[in-house]
């Protein structure tokens, strides 16, 4: 897992090290780029935080550097800095999915505190996808008659009621249950429901 850190893009070197002085002063850990095209050069789907971008700058804007990470799939959430003219275009990209925006000057304590949120939005949401992960590769490792009688489990059936169901041994239904449950990674029908229920 690479570090969780604020990104910083801004073409204004001024209010890179302002808020590069704000964010270490907090003990956030950061990185700055003075371009969207050398954010873009950097990027991949492992980088965790948050990216703080700036909507108007030289060269690509944030605005296009936004659109070009969703077409990336990138979950990394974006907080926009924009001058007052653009608070309507800004309003925009919230509908389409940016985490928040702050119109210059902002106040630092309230931008640092939604870096802060966005980071730990982005760590749930990295540990939720991890855990869904996990969970369908132990899925995928089971067979046929394993899935069928996790099914019978989740009902809440017991094993010879299983064994009667499917037209086999009680023997047959206790070794697919351990085989089941050892896969699964689960000692219990509790435990197992429970993991079901978080993986959804």
């Amino acid at each position: 897992m690479r570090l969780s850190q604020a990104h910083l893009v801004d073409d204004d070197e001024a209010i890179r090290d302002a808020l590069g002085w704000l964010l270490k002063s907090l003990g956030i850990p950061y990185t700055t780029y003075a371009s969207a095209e050398s954010f873009l050069a950097a990027w991949n789907p492992g980088l965790a935080g948050c990216l703080v971008l700036d909507m108007r700058m030289s060269g690509m804007s944030g605005l296009d550097c936004f659109d070009r990470l969703r077409e990336l799939k990138s979950t990394l959430p974006v907080i926009f800095l924009t001058g007052h003219g653009d608070v309507p275009l800004a309003v925009a990209t919230l509908k389409k999915g940016a985490f928040d925006f702050f119109e210059k000057p902002f106040n630092d304590n309230d931008l640092a505190s939604r870096i802060q949120e966005a980071m730990a939005h982005d760590a749930r949401q990295r540990a939720a996808n991890a855990t869904a992960d996990s969970l369908n590769a132990r899925l995928s490792s089971l067979t046929t008659r394993e899935r069928q009688i996790m099914e019978l489990v989740l009902a809440g059936k017991f094993n010879k009621v299983i064994a009667d169901e499917l037209h086999i041994s009680m023997r047959t239904v206790e070794v697919h249950r351990a085989n089941l449950f050892d896969k699964m990674q689960v000692k219990t029908a509790v435990e197992l429901a429970n993991l079901m229920k978080a993986g959804r």
